[in-house]
């Protein structure tokens, strides 16, 4: 079946919701409340449901207990702004053109009048799409941005309510005033929600606040616990960071119950990318390779979570799924308009009775941190992947690497097992030529490169491609 038309089935579906058998209900419930809670620079084994040996999350625990749990949760970009972004419009960098977090600093951008031009080009990338909020409010939905937000001020995203000022403020960057969301409490947040409750209209809160990402400064009572003999400081100050940000999603969850609020929310979670945090700092940062910034699964997976009683399931799924997904089945979930033109999934029918999630793979892309060409992001791209089953096929790419803490040193194909090699140690393109040359083909079926060069064989010699 074309993907449009599955879209548009799927959309038909959620307002039939007696027929497709939401949990035990037998009614359709009234649109939820949303609340979307981002982590920020977080490995996605990092938590106790997750089997970390020493990192505790306990209210995330309980989240994982009440939601449709995606152990296998993906990111295609594991980079913060070009993550956020999809989130907020549903497709993938190479479509919102947000790739990276910065323009590049080209000859022509020697001053700060020249780069703010420039940004102000990048930011403007939000403006072609009905973004989340903006769909939200057609429905009657108030919305509530705090914590990360690279695209202007809040209300350029069509957030009817926000912390961020955005540039050409001070501190616009990434979030100005956001950026004191759960470090500094949940006031504006609680505010917000009784204001909505007090007017009696839907509500969908953004949640995504400077945790655990840098700067690692965890309140001493919680440090105590992770600084042990023989453990790095700085390990301790993250480990310490995840369980600071755990306590605060418990906060907001709470506050929802105490308003009487929690039962008609649809609550989910995922983090914008990965994190390996090192012993000690090094000349080129404070998280390792293969983790922020890489195709690799410390960079791109997740857990993805999804709550709402009496309506999803509670169930810890098998399949892949994909942050791009999410805002299909926020939209669906609250009635909302859904674009045919979506690339993700309406999760919606498949947490809420069961069903098999219909797919076949998932996609990501990595580009350089700074974009070097606004409207061409294949000009920034280093690399594209595609998970298939058991495999994972990464191609590397030539050219501009503005930005690029770990610039790729081989261009040969990477191919794993993820069920028997989940940490991607042994390189099997050598051994299943015909698995890169299929999936490879996926690839450019889904996201067609033009102008920037790869290869698709194996060697026994390592491949460098002369940068254009």
């Amino acid at each position: 079946m074309p993907l449009n038309s599955r879209y548009m089935l799927t959309a038909l579906a959620i307002f039939l919701l007696p027929q497709v058998g939401l949990a035990q209900s037998t009614k359709p419930p009234q649109a939820p409340n949303i609340v979307l809670i981002i982590s920020d620079d977080q490995a996605w084994a990092d938590y106790g449901f997750m089997g970390h040996e020493f990192i505790r999350t306990p209210r995330l625990d309980q989240l994982a207990r009440e939601s449709t749990l995606f152990r296998r949760g993906y990111v295609p970009t594991a980079l913060c702004r070009p993550s956020l972004a999809t989130l907020v419009t549903g497709r993938y960098a190479h479509q919102h053109r947000i790739c990276g977090n910065d323009p590049a600093l080209n000859s022509d951008l020697k001053n700060s009048e020249g780069f703010g031009v420039r940004r102000e080009q990048l930011i403007a990338q939000i403006d072609r799409f009905d973004t989340l909020p903006e769909l939200l409010a057609e429905q009657g939905y108030l919305s509530m941005q705090s914590g990360k937000w690279w695209e202007g001020s809040f209300s350029r995203g069509g957030f009817t309510h926000g912390m961020t000022r955005g540039f050409p403020n001070p501190g616009g960057r990434h979030g100005d005033d956001g950026l004191a969301i759960g470090r500094t409490g949940l006031k504006p947040i609680f505010d917000f929600v009784d204001q909505a409750v007090e007017q009696q209209q839907p509500f969908f809160v953004w949640y995504a606040p400077l945790l655990p990402h840098e700067p690692h400064t965890p309140p001493q009572r919680l440090l105590n616990n992770y600084a042990i003999a023989g453990r790095p400081l700085p390990v301790a100050r993250y480990g310490a960071m995840c369980e600071w940000f755990d306590e605060t999603c418990g906060q907001l969850l709470d506050y929802l119950d105490e308003k009487q609020l929690g039962e008609n929310t649809l609550v989910i979670y995922v983090a914008d990318n990965g994190w390996t945090q090192l012993a000690e700092r090094s000349n080129q940062g404070s998280f390792a390779e293969r983790s922020k910034q890489s195709p690799y699964e410390n960079g791109t997976r997740t857990p993805i979570m999804f709550r709402w009683p009496s309506v999803v399931t509670p169930a810890d799924r098998e399949e892949l799924c994909s942050s791009i997904d999410i805002m299909p089945t926020i939209l669906a979930a609250a009635r909302a308009k859904l674009p045919v033109e979506l690339p993700g999934l309406n999760l919606l029918p498949a947490i809420c009775d069961g069903s098999t999630i219909e797919r076949e793979a998932i996609f990501g892309e990595v580009f350089s941190h700074d974009v070097v060409d606004i409207e061409q992001p294949e000009a920034s791209l280093i690399y594209r992947w595609v998970i298939q089953g058991q495999w994972k096929l990464l191609l590397t790419y030539d050219g501009p690497l503005d930005g690029v803490r770990f610039p790729p040193k081989d261009f040969r194909p990477q191919l794993f097992d993820l069920v028997v090699d989940p940490t991607e140690k042994d390189n099997l393109a050598g051994t299943h030529p015909d698995v890169v040359s299929e999936m490879a083909r996926r690839l450019n079926a889904w996201y067609p490169v033009e102008k920037r060069k790869t290869v698709t064989e194996w060697s026994d010699q390592p491949i460098k491609l002369r940068a254009n």
